[in-house]
């Protein structure tokens, strides 16, 4: 999957957001609720490739009752702009899901994805997917 070349920050803290955002995609990825769930803000929401918008509740529900099941969330570098108190990210990833049962072809797709320092953790509060329908 060719990915355009971006400029990296190199901190920890962006470091640290990163393997928030690595953990987070394996939990979603395994189906893991009790692991996602406090990675989630409560306030969560997410913004589908078809543009429906999902609060943390029914995303994670739906992957608990297997409407979404994620078989592969592959991400490729992921670009952080740090900022006090909260951060943005950006990549591309490869995705493969089943959604309501059926299963989506595999394609690739951007996020981006707005976290927040909370309580002494970065949670994830906003989430955007676009669906690649054509490479450059």
């Amino acid at each position: 999957m060719p990915t355009p070349a971006i400029d990296l920050d190199t901190s920890p803290e962006a470091e640290r957001i990163r393997d928030t955002e690595r953990a987070r995609l394996r939990a979603l990825v395994g189906g893991d609720i009790a692991t996602a769930r406090p990675r989630h803000a409560a306030d969560f929401q997410l913004i589908t490739p078809v543009g429906m918008p999902l609060s943390r509740d029914e995303y994670l529900g739906a992957i608990a009752a297997g409407q979404i099941n994620y078989l592969l969330w592959e991400p490729g570098p992921i670009a952080v702009r740090l900022y006090p108190g909260h951060a943005v990210i950006r990549y591309r990833a490869r995705l493969e899901v089943v959604f309501g049962g059926h299963r989506v072809a595999p394609g690739d797709y951007w996020h981006t994805d707005t976290y927040e320092h909370r309580d002494g953790q970065w949670v994830v509060v906003w989430s955007q997917a676009t669906a690649i329908t054509h490479n450059p």
